[in-house]
């Protein structure tokens, strides 16, 4: 397992862990002990005690805020009402839910969902093939034939390549950029604003969506000596009080953008597009090979720029 990935499970347990700790002399606590669970756990156990320790602290850190905002964690309805704590398979993030731990009082019909980071903000690593069409998987819409007929070459030549010789490196072509990179980012940049105009009321809102998940949730990006808190409250699931008790700060509802402004290429880049929606939301697009090898399909590295600035954000200090 990567380095990245170990390090983000063992900070998932962390969470869950310190959830635990924290409410369980105060309601009813319960620890789903899934596959997940046992995985999460056996990165954790993998690094020593004071790594471990740094992993707890700032889960703890984070958890003290949640709590303040988030009522419902500490009170139940009653010893029935259990808050159950889970952590979820990597499988949900492909069917557009990017929440990694999961906190859940059936009683209240109520659950919020934290996105564990560990020094990394990447929101997706999605993929452009010759057979993957974008449109439909990321906004419903399908690509027309045109950017198929556009990218085909590029795409066959690739599958050439490898076809005559598995090792080849992608080292091996020559202007990479100039006869791979751009053209498909060309190709994608136009079918991307063509889908925006014929389909202008959705693609900008549904293109976010896809990137942030369909679910409400808290990411948690656990930093050196910091941790961020981000609430993506779209559809204003989060921040609500238990009865009579408030939250002791208000997160407003996060607003999705209705318009693409703009594609661009980065400054003095050949590999990143930044697309520009309205309601102050910004994304990067960098295109590269996900191996040394060549084949045919490049992925996507996608970061959000810039949000609202109705997204709630809080970093917290931790000596």
């Amino acid at each position: 397992m990567a380095t990245q990935t170990v390090n983000g499970k063992a900070f998932e347990y962390a969470l869950l862990l310190e959830f635990y700790e924290r409410l369980n002399k105060i309601t009813s606590v319960s620890i789903t002990e899934n596959e997940p669970y046992h995985n999460a756990k056996g990165c954790f156990d993998s690094f020593v005690e004071n790594e471990q320790d740094t992993f707890r602290i700032t889960a703890s850190a984070a958890i003290n805020f949640l709590i303040d905002i988030e009522p419902r964690l500490s009170n139940g309805i009653s010893k029935e009402d259990v808050l159950v704590l889970e952590i979820v398979s990597d499988q949900a993030g492909q069917t557009g839910d990017v929440r990694d731990v999961l906190i859940i009082r059936s009683l209240q019909k109520w659950e919020i969902g934290i996105s564990a980071k560990n020094n990394h903000r990447a929101v997706k690593h999605s993929r452009l093939s010759l057979n993957i069409d974008f449109g439909e998987k990321w906004l419903g819409v399908p690509c027309s034939q045109n950017y198929f007929d556009e990218i085909k070459p590029i795409f066959d030549m690739l599958a050439n390549l490898k076809a005559s010789d598995k090792s080849t490196k992608w080292t091996s072509i020559e202007n990479m950029h100039q006869v791979v990179y751009i053209p498909i980012l060309d190709a994608f940049r136009k079918e991307l604003l063509r889908l925006d105009k014929e389909n202008s009321s959705i693609v900008a809102e549904n293109l976010v969506q896809y990137l942030i998940g369909n679910e409400d949730f808290y990411k948690v990006i656990k930093g050196n000596k910091k941790v961020e808190i981000q609430a993506y409250n779209l559809s204003g699931t989060l921040n609500l009080p238990f009865e009579n008790i408030k939250p002791k700060a208000r997160i407003p509802k996060l607003k999705l953008p209705s318009r693409l402004i703009e594609i661009v290429y980065q400054d003095n880049s050949t590999t990143t597009l930044l697309v520009s929606l309205n309601e102050g939301w910004q994304i990067s697009f960098r295109i590269h090979n996900a191996s040394s090898r060549v084949e045919p399909s490049l992925k996507f590295d996608i970061n959000l720029v810039s949000a609202p600035h109705t997204l709630f954000t809080n970093h917290i200090f931790i000596a």
